[in-house]
């Protein structure tokens, strides 16, 4: 055999370079084409998305949330809220005088000679549930007395007081905070900002009031771009003109107004390497749309606006996620809430959003190749059987069949897997297709 011949390559050229894609590929990459094929006019999809925009905007929308806090509000004992904790937006003048009460009472206590004990909401996860009937998580109505004359709540009663001192002097001055300044206020009381904000939670619960209504607020993390108009804090905010990197949602909503959209929907998406891609591609311009990301796991703020989206704009929330129990798990946080912020769940939450992709039965259905599947660890296995067992998920048969697809074949896949078809598949034909197909459950 010839020296040519040996260094030939399986396509026969010398050097063993090769140009030729592996069957598999070749074919997957075939049929991403064909599916392009299948798309109709723009025109003929929007008509469908104004459909649905339309249908959206006729829905009623969910009385649960409302009626629960207005029950709440009245301290209406016969009412089914009294056994689940609703919170309110209060302003600075409710809420401070809240707090003037609250420290009276503990003064009260200690000159009577009684020593003082905070009564704190019990937010352990035995005391937070999802109920069907409202479709989200809520805190029950279970106290625990928190006493600074116990060795073992001494210094949590403490911190107590701290935070309840710290928030009064914020909204005094009318002026916001993040947790984490809250946090440097008393580095050696608090040790770690875990603590201080798992006290400011007991806080809001103790006060009825929603965490926003305390004037502290975490970084901001989420962003939006598309076709969006709003005022922050009294500056007009066009969301068309953000570039790439969209805008920061404010991490303190009430300064949001003048909320303005001829958008036909939101699309809600995890990561923001997909949020990017959207951006550039001005996606929000082909299908007029709002396209917001909380970079991962939903922060409060990016919640909080999404629903007040939904509710102001009246607009169909379609969402795209990772095809894993933690995409899974990210989007049933914005349905229905999470076990951290239970007793809020009536304000955090956006129940009605349809889930677009990626779906674990679009890994075979858009033929997305083997390679860019990935394995399934043990740990990946057990959080999926566990997302199986949980109400919410079972309230949703669409939902089930995709999970027990997912942990039969036990693989999964990111939004990025599609770029194995061309960087723009995701916006030239996945999207659309599913738009077209309204492919969504």
């Amino acid at each position: 055999m010839s020296e040519r011949k040996r260094r030939a390559g399986p396509g026969g050229a010398a050097g063993g370079s090769t140009s030729k894609k592996p069957r598999g590929a070749s074919a997957a990459a075939s049929y991403a084409q064909s599916l392009r094929s299948k798309l109709r006019p723009d025109d003929s999809i929007l008509a469908s998305l104004r459909a649905l925009a339309s249908a959206s905007a006729k829905s009623k929308p969910a009385t649960a949330s409302s009626a629960g806090a207005k029950a709440l509000a009245e301290d209406d004992p016969a009412s089914a809220s009294s056994s689940y904790i609703v919170v309110a937006d209060q302003d600075i003048n409710s809420v401070t005088s809240r707090i003037n009460r609250l420290v009276l009472s503990v003064a009260r206590s200690i000159l009577a000679g009684r020593g003082f004990s905070f009564s704190v909401p019990s937010r352990t996860s035995t005391n937070q549930v999802y109920l069907p009937d409202l479709d989200r998580i809520v805190l029950l109505r279970r106290e625990a007395a928190r006493p600074f004359a116990n060795v073992v709540t001494a210094r949590k009663a403490t911190v107590t007081a701290r935070v309840l001192s710290l928030v009064h002097a914020v909204l005094r001055r009318g002026i916001h905070v993040t947790k984490r300044d809250l946090f440097y206020t008393d580095v050696k009381l608090f040790e770690d900002q875990a603590q201080s904000d798992a006290v400011l939670d007991d806080v809001s619960c103790m006060l009825g009031c929603t965490r926003s209504s305390l004037h502290v607020v975490a970084s901001e993390k989420g962003v939006v771009v598309g076709r969006l108009i709003f005022h922050d804090d009294g500056d007009r905010i066009d969301c068309t003109r953000m570039g790439v990197g969209g805008k920061a949602i404010p991490p303190n909503i009430d300064r949001v107004s003048g909320i303005e959209s001829d958008a036909l929907f939101i699309l809600l998406v995890e990561k923001d390497a997909a949020f990017m891609r959207l951006a550039e591609d001005r996606f929000y311009n082909r299908f007029p749309c709002i396209i917001l990301t909380a970079k991962g796991q939903p922060d409060v703020a990016t919640r909080l606006f999404l629903r007040r989206l939904k509710v102001e704009l009246k607009l169909p929330v379609l969402a795209m996620v990772d095809s894993d129990p933690y995409g899974l798990k990210i989007l049933s946080v914005y349905m229905c809430g999470s076990k951290n912020m239970s007793y809020d769940s009536a304000n955090l939450t956006t129940p009605d959003i349809k889930w677009l992709g990626v779906r674990p039965s679009d890994l075979d259905k858009y033929r997305v190749p083997e390679q860019c599947r990935l394995p399934m660890s043990d740990h990946d296995i057990k959080v999926g059987k566990e997302m199986l067992d949980e109400d919410f998920v079972k309230q949703n048969a669409s939902w089930v069949k995709e999970l027990e697809t997912m942990l039969r074949t036990k693989q999964k896949a990111e939004i990025q897997a599609l770029s194995s078809f061309g960087f723009q598949y995701l916006t030239e034909v996945y999207l659309p297709l599913k738009l077209q197909q309204e492919d969504w459950i």
